[in-house]
This record gives C-alpha cells, structure tokens and sequence, in this order.
C-alpha cells in the first residue's frame, strides 16, 4: 500500500488539479454570461433600429396614400368644375398631350423613392 506520505502528496496534487480545473470552469462560465449580456444588448439595439425604421416607413406610406388620396379628390373636383367647359372638350393635339404626359412622368418618377434614380 501507500505511505500516508504519497497518499497526502497525490490527494495534494489532484486537489490543486480540481481547483484550477474548476476556477477555469468558473472563468469560462463568466466569459461565457458576459458575451451573452453583450449579444443581448446588441439584439436589443437591433430589435429597437427595426422599429424604428418600421415606423417610418409606416408614416411614409400613410403620407404617400395620403398624397394620393388628395390628388384623386382634386382630379376629381377639377373634372367636376370642366365637366361643361367647351375647352375642356377639345382634343389635345398629340405632342402636347405626349409632351405632358412625359413630363407628368418624370416628376412622379423623381419623387418615386422605391426605384433608383436614372
């Protein structure tokens, strides 16, 4: 058998040996809660950012139907008022109708967020 001696030497020893197994254990499990709280925070700041843009672009589609919704009542309101206007009867010679098509065109296409401008 063993001598009390090496029995309190080796029990020493793997003594030592747990404790700094289990202080890198302790380490590594503090490291490991610390990137958790790290990563926690920045998905917080992520989930916040989405929001945020989400709210934007819910405002700015409420504004653009907005817009909309006023052009159309104009539209119609000026088709109400020129609905017995002699003028307003009269053919449009094609390249003026073209000419202000084309140019009610661009204006709609440089307020168009959606597309690249060309």
């Amino acid at each position: 058998m063993l001598s009390s001696n090496k029995f309190l030497m080796i029990s020493a020893i793997i003594g030592v040996l747990l404790m700094c197994l289990v202080h890198n254990l302790w380490q590594d499990n503090r490291k490991a809660h610390q990137k958790i709280n790290e990563l926690s925070a920045k998905l917080l700041q992520l989930e916040n950012n989405a929001i945020k843009q989400n709210k934007i672009i819910t405002e700015n589609e409420n504004a653009k139907r907005e817009l909309e919704n006023t052009s159309l009542e104009q539209q119609e309101k000026i088709n109400e008022l020129l609905k017995d206007n002699d003028c307003a009867i009269q053919s449009v010679p094609v390249s003026i109708s073209n000419s202000l098509y084309n140019r009610a065109k661009s204006l709609r296409q440089s307020t168009d967020t959606s597309k690249p401008a060309k």
